[in-house]
């Protein structure tokens, strides 16, 4: 019955956002509060609302688009692309077992990068949130939903390192060794968590599911089986990590916004024109929304320019290909995302998580963010009062 309910939905909010255009957040929805923990977090600005529906006049449909492998630009460029001087000035001791933040990530390339030297999205974030713990579960080319090539839907059969199989393996479903064959470094790190005492999953895919055509809800194709689906797969995934971390937030990113070039480096258009036949991976960011609506989780936009200026005047800075995120780019995420623990475990106000947005010409990796106290009394004097109290450990008075 769940399951039929969320085919319905899929198609209702679909037919919504293919009759009034609609982006990623709603002019009503809800913030997160002060007093809830599960909620929408990515309030997308009125600049990006119009840049997006202004660009979907005119779409590009690109039959056989690429997606640039990470490994090959590294290569050509001569080695890592990445610093690891971020990661080793942040290093912090290990906190004790029973005092840690333990956080969760999964997703694809943008995970994954940076990983191998301590740059990556996940050790980031750790080095901003005090007493964490980051396993990082990214795993380069992956999408959300199941392959269309797998024809097995038994999760205890599966050997997909998709999402609903990286959601099944921790949970015990499936039999992670494998699913993790080709990725025995992962393996290692999730054979490290206990599911139970996870406090936060953050989840990014949409890239790949875009680059090879994933349809993107049930309604589109009858016969595409529900796993097989961008909403679909998003959805079990997450069903399967709360049925083993019923106490953990989960933070469900969208696709990061990309421009694409034809095989010349002629640039083509970016997210919200360019289709793969079946749509744009601006709207396989959208139905991220859609899901954050029936699972109640928060999510983060990372397309719509509601927390940074990412966009086609910046994208050379944040985007090494067009695609990936460079060092700095996440930098600049890891600090956005940070706000959120923060902001729930009790070590910053509200305020941050809500107003932070970063300009990458005016960006300071070594900046820690602070709320105009001025504004904050104004218009959060509840958080003004908590950190002239010294209730905040990352926000002293002032």
């Amino acid at each position: 019955m769940k399951r039929k309910l969320r085919i319905f939905t899929a198609f209702i909010l679909a037919a919504s956002i293919s009759l009034t255009g609609c982006s990623l957040q709603k002019n009503n929805s809800d913030k997160p509060s002060e007093g809830s923990s599960e909620a929408s977090s990515a309030e997308a600005s009125d600049d990006s609302a119009s840049a997006s529906s202004g660009a979907s006049d005119d779409i590009i449909v690109v039959e056989n688009l690429l997606e640039p492998i990470l490994e090959e630009i590294e290569s050509a460029l001569g080695g890592s692309t990445e610093s690891s001087a971020a990661a080793s000035s942040s290093a912090e001791p290990a906190p004790k077992e029973q005092d840690r933040i333990e956080m969760v990530f999964i997703g694809d390339s943008q995970m994954a990068n940076g990983r191998s030297d301590g740059t990556d999205l996940a050790s980031l974030v750790s080095a901003r949130v005090p007493n964490s713990v980051a396993y990082n579960l990214g795993i380069g080319g992956t999408t959300a939903a199941l392959e269309e090539s797998t024809s097995e839907l038994s999760p205890e059969r599966w050997t997909s390192n998709c999402f609903v199989g990286i959601a099944y393996s921790l949970s015990g479903k499936s039999d992670r060794t494998k699913v993790l064959e080709s990725n025995p470094d992962i393996l290692e790190t999730m054979n490290k968590i206990d599911p139970a005492k996870v406090d936060y999953y953050f989840i990014e895919y949409g890239a790949n599911d875009f680059f090879k055509k994933t349809p993107l809800d049930p309604y589109s194709s009858t016969e595409t089986p529900y796993v097989k689906t961008f909403y679909g797969a998003l959805n079990t995934g997450i069903d399967e990590l709360r049925s083993v971390s019923p106490n953990a937030k989960v933070i469900l990113m969208t696709p990061f916004y990309g421009i694409y070039k034809d095989a010349d480096g002629n640039f083509i258009g970016d997210s919200y024109v360019v289709s793969n036949g079946i749509d744009t991976l601006a709207n396989y960011a959208r139905k991220v929304g859609n899901v954050v609506e029936v699972e109640q989780c928060l999510d983060f936009d990372c397309m719509f320019m509601s927390k940074c200026d990412l966009y086609l005047d910046t994208y050379e800075e944040y985007l090494m290909d067009g695609t990936h995120l460079t060092l700095k780019g996440r930098q600049i995420f890891a600090r956005l995302l940070a706000h959120i623990p923060n902001w729930s475990e009790g070590f910053e106000p509200y305020a941050y998580l809500e107003t932070d947005f970063i300009k990458i010409a005016e960006f300071d990796p070594n900046e820690y963010y602070r709320y105009n106290p001025d504004w904050m009394k104004e218009y959060y004097p509840d958080n003004y009062e908590r950190m002239q109290n010294g209730e905040y450990l990352l926000a002293p008075p002032q």
